[in-house]
């Protein structure tokens, strides 16, 4: 048994879940020959955890109900199998139950020490179920004692992570004022600046740069977008489809600041990745905010053009609010190059 659990735990810290299931599974299986009723509750706790971590929460339960102990044994050192068993609940989207098992864990003694790490980790995780029953505004505020709780322990990235969280949960509830959202997010953008983590910090700043853009911040959110963007090459560039969406995102962050030169060349790079990545409704939604540059720039026949190729992509996706204003904005670009009737006929189309 002692042999199969330091494989299983072995095979969870290199990330092979459904080897830790097997290793798992077979300890349980011994540990039911032996008189050690605290053996087994041990054995079915840790399968519980790898089925966690394989993403099926209904076996971990199964499992983790297993390991509670039974009346007349020691109840100390609950704190984890509350933590586990709440999240086991949250997978399944139970989050009442969610939230009863978690709070009891914040308030066992044990390894959930407040000001800790795990302490914090309850917090998020209080957040998640208070998201998922859609009450956001309860949810950032968990968000947000769990940042205040990562950096007392330390832990920067966690900081972050739990940062933007709150942030994004503010933006939702519509509750918060726009001045104390955007003071989140200078703090989780302050802590960007110290996470040795490239690829976390990149998905941070595109968060924050979304965050900025709903507060209508657009110089921060193009800054914020662009670091992003240049933390996507070399050896991080893997997911494109990520690399795309900023492109898209940067270039409608420099049309709503006017900059709409600048624009220009995002829009472009970004209706070409999301070509090739075979995204036809986000390349025509790239084609027309080319079309609006263009158009703010004086080059009516570039934004016909554009608009037309825009037309055609939401065609292709079938996206009929996207034609709509397609054929709205040729028609618009037509009257600028003084043909009325064809302006008419994509008006009519529109209508």
């Amino acid at each position: 048994i002692e042999e199969l659990t330091r494989a299983g735990h072995q095979a969870l810290a290199l990330g092979t879940g459904q080897e830790a299931v097997r290793c798992f599974r077979k300890a349980l299986l011994l540990s039911r020959d032996t008189v050690s009723s605290s053996l087994h509750r041990a054995c079915a706790f840790n399968l519980g955890a790898a089925y966690m971590e394989i993403g099926k929460p209904k076996k971990a339960l199964k499992f983790f109900l297993q390991s509670q102990p039974s009346e007349g044994e020691s109840r100390e050192d609950l704190g984890d199998l509350y933590f586990n068993t709440g999240a086991a609940h949250e997978g399944l989207r139970d989050f009442p139950q969610a939230l009863e098992r978690v709070g009891k864990a914040a308030g066992h003694g044990g390894t959930l020490q407040a000001g800790s790490r795990a302490d914090g980790d309850t917090q998020v995780q209080m957040g998640c179920c208070y998201l998922g029953m859609r009450e956001p505004a309860r949810a950032a505020r968990c968000f947000l004692a769990a940042a205040q709780t990562y950096v007392r322990a330390r832990s920067p990235e966690a900081a972050a992570v739990a940062l933007s969280r709150a942030g994004g949960s503010m933006l939702q509830s519509q509750r918060f004022q726009a001045p104390e959202i955007a003071g989140v997010l200078a703090r989780c953008r302050s802590l960007c600046e110290t996470i040795p983590d490239l690829a976390l910090r990149g998905k941070l700043y595109g968060d924050i740069g979304l965050g900025y853009s709903q507060l209508r911040i657009f110089s921060l959110a193009a800054e914020s977008f662009e670091r992003a963007l240049g933390l996507c090459g070399g050896e991080l560039g893997q997911d494109r489809q990520r690399e795309a969406a900023l492109l898209q995102n940067l270039g409608a962050a420099h049309n709503a600041l006017g900059s709409f030169g600048t624009a220009l060349g995002w829009h472009r790079r970004a209706a070409a990745l999301h070509g090739a990545l075979g995204n036809r409704r986000a390349q025509g939604q790239c084609f027309g905010n080319l079309a609006y540059a263009c158009s703010r720039l004086g080059d009516h026949e570039a934004a016909a053009e554009n608009h037309l190729h825009a037309l055609q992509a939401f065609r292709d996706s079938g996206d009929v609010q996207g034609q709509w204003k397609a054929c709205e904005g040729l028609g618009t670009a037509w009257l600028h190059l003084r043909d009325p009737l064809k302006a008419i006929g994509h008006y009519q189309e529109a209508l």
